[in-house]
């Protein structure tokens, strides 16, 4: 990090006075405990992420808050004595809705009884081969009902409810108040506050908020320059407005006595982000021909170079000169990168969201939500085309709860969601680029003109714009569960069904792709102004597709306590996704012979194949319905007068959410749609005018999925043991395995390598072939020390181990959303590390209030103290090695328009032996062999190792009673510290070895609020 102008004392200054001020840049979550509609104080709450966890304490309103949780999905548990703890997933997000927690009072005989150990198992999430975990908690607490196997897409949920709908005891069961025949508790827990009891207000019972977030590029330090140049800042903004109100729905006259209590939110966001692009773009001179500083470029008619390296101008391609004109000149000298410019993208979000609650009796009670939400995004690129988007959607449910006895409650409920997301690029209506520049082939309506999509092997820029869409998805769900609580056991029987629709309006590739690789005319950009493509793709018609899905569930969960110091979590779970089908039956799949030897088209309203004569559903792949998922869980303490806590537990997830991707692309397939994916050959020579004209002999599909494809599963295990140490220390050792099976595979048949004879000409090629055969594995431990709040400090260290490895199409930076193996005939080759695998990562996080203890100045009194007193300052430190890279050798697969799954050879020579600007070696990789396949393994590449520092300062003012003040500075990259995401592993392309680009630098948040 360098401070330039300053010298190393006013530097460290500086960044002591940083340290001191800014803060955090994680999501600040707040929510409220309820019960009966008034506020619970003194509940405790409980944020966990995987290994982290936070805990806060509500306030006298029933409110809690973190300051500092990352954005992602947490889990969060709210305990209080004498009531059923709660357990459920919340979405952490600027935006995202303060969560009311309604808590039910535990039946009378577990609130007088003995207090057992309580077991929780958290199930892993959907077979996703990721970080999928199952944990067995302990908790010294009453017992109550847990929902493991909740209803959601492949991953089971946890969800404390009530064992029974019953309040408590009657007020004369209850303790007295002095001179009052009333109940002291009365308040939430029985009559209404009288004579002799502290009574609120009217307006009491009604809270609400206003707060503001501000941010300017006056506070934030400027993108970092890859190349060096000194870009200036743009300015930009960051406004957001929040404002929540709630309490009884008492209207005179109209909605009188028992009355829903309701809570309203509004978000308001008006957002700007500046980025700075780096790019390599043609010189003046390239663009007339002259191309004596790159590649030797040859003359396709005869193989000879053109002579200086010099295309004549008679020979450039007419359509490649209109594309130019879209290229932006270089902005300063460079062989790497010659252009860098800011961009400034927009976002305006609003969103509101309303929630109620209605006890009716003591037996049943009804509570509902409603949410909507709408979002406009600008997003300009490179080449100055700004793309627009919108969102919009509404979310509602409805939950009733009936309690059958006093041991045994029913809750049913409907949920329904319907989401619009429009995307409109920059030419859409605007421009017929291809029209005009005498591109044929490809989809020229209004609504889809703009240029084809560029791609070039050396570095140049590649030419891209949005693809128009119009999407309508809508979901509609009931549920139904009952809890019973029967002596030791809290069981809990469910099912759920959700029918959903996704409604798509948008083509998969209208104007086509062209990639340049430089096997035409031995330069990529030579061959461009040629206007003779190496490669070429396009996918579009039948538009409007109109997907349909069915979704069951059904699950069985007991909570059983065998003795105060030891628990079990045991049930089990079906999961059924349905295969989509399309509303017309516009699906296609192909039928293909065994040893991939023949094809034919089947369309899902075709029941029988042409080549195998096999029948096929509508959705064209079989169902799987044997979706099981156990799960088990035990927390044991084998000395009852020691903290020493052990956990354990397995489980089995199915990820049930692949098949609509699946649908997208069979449903852009011919006959139904013009698609093709080719290579430039002599029998089916390209040009950038009608290289979207592929003749007959050419497959036409470009996908295919086994009909016996089967959804894949994750069984994971758990085991750590806990201690209190010495000091208000808490030590957790956790070790966690992960084995996922039926992974997704993708891969080329009848494909060989470049320089081999063709094993079979006579067999199809030209199409993926999607199977379900790869499998995974992950297994890491971690430590974690964790230090108890004491004089106004807490902090936590957690370090982990792990080490992931598949041989699946799990994505992979530098090779797209999916991997498609190198070799078809040795898919075995493709085993490697996963692409999230992170092998080392240290994690540290601190809190420290100011003000707390005699010797944290507690008696600090007068202006001093109320200047010092009540500042929290929050920080979390993460460092962690790089995440797995591929090396990339771009050429096309013979017989197929694919690029980007061949690999180069290695040579032998270190991979970070890199001369001196470049972060890998180039000498390291060559061009495979003739007649092989490239050696260098998948994800063999280490990437650049990252490092965080984010922190916080907050404080409260109480102004008055029930009026309170919050003024909080958050920061992200608070030493402004560069790190990369990625580096270029493409072998011969001019920015090998660079990074791709580099994470943000520091940015500043403030945020003021007003709660009442």
């Amino acid at each position: 990090m360098s401070f330039p102008g300053l010298g190393s004392r006013n530097r460290a200054t500086w960044v002591l006075a940083w340290l001191a001020v800014f803060t955090l840049a994680a999501a600040e979550h707040h929510g409220r405990v309820e019960f009966g509609g008034l506020p619970v104080p003194g509940a405790s709450v409980t944020a966990t992420r995987g290994d982290l966890k936070v805990t806060a304490v509500t306030d006298a309103d029933g409110r809690y808050s973190f300051l500092d949780l990352q954005d992602g999905l947490w889990t969060i548990d709210v305990a209080m004595q004498c009531f059923a703890p709660l357990h459920r997933e919340v979405q952490v997000a600027p935006n995202a809705p303060s969560p009311t927690w309604d808590l039910t009072l535990l039946p009378w005989k577990q609130i007088a009884g003995s207090v057992p150990a309580t077991t929780v198992l958290t199930p892993p999430t959907a077979a996703s081969n990721n970080n999928n975990k199952t944990e067995a908690k302990t908790k010294q607490a009453p017992a109550f009902k847990r929902t493991d196997l909740a209803p959601t897409s492949g991953a089971a949920k946890l969800e404390a409810e009530s064992t029974t709908s019953e309040f408590g005891k009657k007020a004369d069961d209850g303790f007295l108040v002095n001179g009052s025949v009333n109940n002291g508790a009365a308040s939430p827990f029985s009559q209404s506050p009288a004579f002799g009891n502290f009574r609120r207000g009217g307006r009491s019972l009604y809270n609400g908020g206003l707060g503001v977030i501000l941010g300017n590029s006056a506070l934030n330090a400027r993108a970092f320059s890859l190349t060096g140049q000194n870009t200036p800042q743009p300015a930009y903004n960051h406004i957001q407005g929040v404002a929540s109100f709630g309490g009884p729905l008492r209207i005179p006259h109209i909605l009188t006595g028992r009355v829903p209590n309701v809570t309203l939110n509004y978000q308001w966001m008006r957002n700007r982000n500046a980025t700075t692009q780096t790019a390599l773009v043609p010189t003046a001179a390239e663009r007339t021909g002259n191309l004596s500083q790159s590649a030797t470029v040859l003359d396709p008619a005869n193989g000879a170079p053109f002579a200086g390296n010099v295309i004549p101008q008679s020979r450039i391609s007419p359509q490649a000169q209109a594309l130019l004109n879209l290229y932006p000149l270089p902005n300063f000298a460079g062989t790497r990168y010659n252009y860098q410019v800011p961009l400034v993208g927009v976002t305006n979000q609003d969103a509101l969201q309303m929630r109620f609650s209605q006890y009716i009796n003591s037996k049943n009670q009804l509570s509902g939500s409603l949410a909507w939400q709408r979002t406009d995004n600008r997003s300009p690129n490179l080449f100055e085309f700004v793309d627009t988007s919108n969102l919009s959607g509404i979310n509602t449910a409805v939950n009733w709860s009936h309690g059958i006895t006093r041991w045994m409650l029913l809750r049913l409920g409907y949920e329904f969601s319907r989401s619009a997301a429009r995307t409109n690029p920059y030419f859409a209506n605007r421009e017929n680029v291809s029209g005009d520049a005498g591109i044929t082939g490809n989809n020229q309506e209004p609504l889809n003109w703009g240029p084809p999509q560029l791609s070039f092997s050396s570095g140049i820029a590649g030419l891209s714009d949005a693809i128009a869409s119009f999407n309508r998805n809508q979901t509609s769900a009931v549920t139904a569960a009952v809890t019973w609580n029967h002596r030791d056991h809290n069981m809990t029987f469910g099912s759920d069904y959700r029918r959903q629709q996704f409604n798509y309006l948008s083509q998969q590739n209208p104007r086509g792709a062209f990639t340049f690789t430089g096997a035409a005319a031995g330069s990529d950009f030579g061959g461009f102004l040629l206007g003779i493509p190496d490669t070429s793709s396009i996918a579009f018609g039948n538009a409007d597709k109109y997907f349909r899905e069915s979704v069951y569930d059904a699950y069985f969960n007991d909570d059983w306590r065998l003795s105060p110091g030891f628990t079990v979590n045991a049930g089990l779970r079906w999961d059924y996704s349905a295969p989509i089908t399309e509303l017309f039956g516009r699906l296609v799949n192909l039928d293909i012979a065994p040893g991939f030897v023949a094809e034919a088209p089947v369309i899902a309203a075709t029941p029988t194949g042409s080549v195998t004569g096999r029948v096929y559903p509508d959705s064209l792949i079989h169902p799987d319905k044997h979706a099981l998922e156990p799960r088990l869980g035990i927390a044991w303490r084998p000395f009852l007068a020691s903290s020493l806590v052990v956990r354990a537990g397995y489980g089995v997830s199915y990820d049930t959410s692949v098949y609509q991707t699946i649908a997208v692309r069979m449903a852009q397939q011919s006959p139904l749609s013009k698609s093709l994916s080719v290579p430039n050959s002599a029998a089916d020579p390209l040009t950038l005018a009608n290289g979207f004209n592929a003749s007959p002999s050419v497959t036409p599909n470009t996908f295919a999925i086994n009909p016996d494809f089967r959804i894949g599963y994750a069984q994971t295990w758990q085991a750590s043991v806990q201690r209190d140490l010495p000091g208000g220390l808490v030590a957790l050792v956790t070790y966690l395995g992960i084995k996922g099976t039926r992974a997704v595979q993708e891969f080329l048949p009848n494909t060989y390598p470049a320089g081999a004879v063709n094993p079979c000409p006579l067999c199809p090629a030209g199409y993926v072939f999607m199977t379900s055969n790869g499998n995974s594995t992950r297994e890491s431990g971690s430590v974690q020390l964790r230090r108890r709040l004491r004089h106004g400090f807490t902090a936590t260290v957690q370090y982990t181990y792990s080490k992931s490895i598949d041989d699946a199409a799990l994505g992979g930076k530098n090779q797209g959303t999916a991997v498609i193996a190198q070799d078809w005939l040795n898919l075995s080759a493709e085993r490697g590390l996963s692409p999230f695998d992170q092998r080392h990562l240290l994690n540290v996080q601190f809190q420290y209030t100011t003000g707390i203890g005699v010797r944290g100045g507690t008696l600090l009194s007068g202006w001093r103290g109320q200047l010092f007193k009540g500042w929290t300052f929050a920080g979390e430190i993460t460092k962690g090695t790089g995440f797995p890279l591929t090396p990339i050798y771009i050429a096309a697969v013979r017989g197929t328009g694919v690029t980007g799954s061949i690999r180069p050879n290695y040579t032998g020579a270190s991979v970070t032996a890199a001369p001196s600007g470049l972060f890998l070696n180039p000498a390291a990789y060559e061009p495979p062999s003739q007649g092989e396949w490239g050696n260098a393994g998948r994800n063999s590449i280490t990437g650049p190792g990252q490092f965080g520092l984010n922190a916080s300062l907050d404080r409260s003012f109480r102004l008055r009673d029930r009026l309170n003040a919050d003024l909080r500075f958050d920061a992200t990259n608070l030493l402004n510290h560069v790190t990369y995401p990625n580096w270029n592993t493409i072998v011969g392309n001019a920015q090998f070895g660079l990074p791709t680009t580099a994470n943000a630098m520091r940015t500043v948040r403030a945020a003021m609020r007003l709660r009442f």
